[in-house]
């Protein structure tokens, strides 16, 4: 891949949605939450506490920046909209 972030910007790969209810219940797509964690898939030149391969936890309406690679979906993220690292 050939996208890398730039600044103090990552570049996340957000885990999926659910899309049941813990009882089987298909929720439409208003009723979904968010993702609040992903995996970091590429870092900034100013990221220094962030690595690829961490798991991020960000504020809920975090990464708005979407961007379509082949058949995935990234999110660039600024390092500011971070809460926590998972490593």
């Amino acid at each position: 891949m050939n996208v890398m972030p730039y600044g103090e910007r990552v570049l996340i790969k957000k885990d999926d949605v659910e899309k049941k209810s813990a009882g089987g219940i298909i929720l439409q797509e208003e009723s979904q939450e968010l993702p609040v964690q992903g995996k970091v898939v590429g870092v900034g030149s100013f990221v220094y506490d962030i690595n690829v391969g961490d798991i991020v936890i960000f504020g809920r309406y975090a990464g708005n920046h979407r961007i379509d690679v082949g058949d995935e979906v990234f999110h660039v993220v600024d390092t500011s909209d971070i809460k926590a690292v998972i490593r």
